[in-house]
């Protein structure tokens, strides 16, 4: 994979996140989440929006209250053009009669939406919107245009304006046995010597190949 930037832009290079993120709000576990940027800006530029740590934002404005922070997890996969809307500036009040964010009355006016999370393994599909203060869970699947305004579940696949669940991507059990299994916490030698049955789709071959490895490495999952 591509991680530098290019003279030109096309569907196969990609940004890993680790690399370039620079915002200090914006925290990456491991070194395999991707920013798949066709033709639109970088990450930062692109796809986080309204989040205060960025360059300019770091020169034209102090904030008055605690920021939003973004969590994204290993191995995260986000499709060109997706949107991550972060808190910093909810000034505009539902519960008022204006909307309005005036001066005089900003700290009133703010309302923190809460900690982004795109957790190990999720898919951003392109043009995916997440909005402030969701968690996509290990493994969930944002369709392309989904809005996602709700958390989503880990393994779940959620698709539409507002996202709703279109189906699980495995059987409930499957699900409980991956997040009991932890793969995507696993040491890196495990998770290499593993691969084969983590790009499969055979829980109980994973789980024994889990086991095994444990017991003849010393190991804990």
């Amino acid at each position: 994979m591509v991680s530098e930037p290019a003279p030109f832009k096309h569907w196969s290079m990609v940004e890993l996140l680790h690399e370039t993120v620079k915002n200090p709000n914006i925290h990456i576990r491991g070194t395999h989440s991707y920013y798949s940027a066709a033709w639109s800006g970088s990450f930062e530029e692109s796809v986080v929006r309204y989040h205060y740590g960025d360059e300019y934002s770091l020169k034209a404005w102090k904030p008055m209250w605690p920021i939003d922070q973004l969590h994204i997890g290993d191995y995260v996969c986000i499709g060109a053009e997706a949107v991550i809307l972060m808190g910093g500036n909810h000034t505009h009040r539902t519960d008022w009669f204006s909307l309005y964010p005036f001066s005089e009355v900003i700290l009133d006016a703010y309302a923190g939406k809460g900690d982004t999370i795109i957790g190990d393994g999720a898919w951003l599909g392109m043009r995916a919107m997440i909005m402030p203060g969701v968690t996509i869970g290990e493994g969930a699947i944002a369709a392309s245009g989904a809005i996602v305004t709700k958390d989503v579940a880990p393994y779940t696949i959620v698709g539409g304006n507002p996202a709703v669940p279109i189906r699980l991507r495995f059987p409930s059990a499957d699900t409980e046995t991956l997040l009991a299994l932890g793969i995507y916490r696993w040491e890196k030698a495990k998770f290499d010597a593993l691969k084969p049955f983590i790009t499969a789709s055979d829980i109980d071959a994973l789980a024994a190949a889990s086991l095994e490895y444990d017991q003849k490495h010393g190991a804990s999952a």
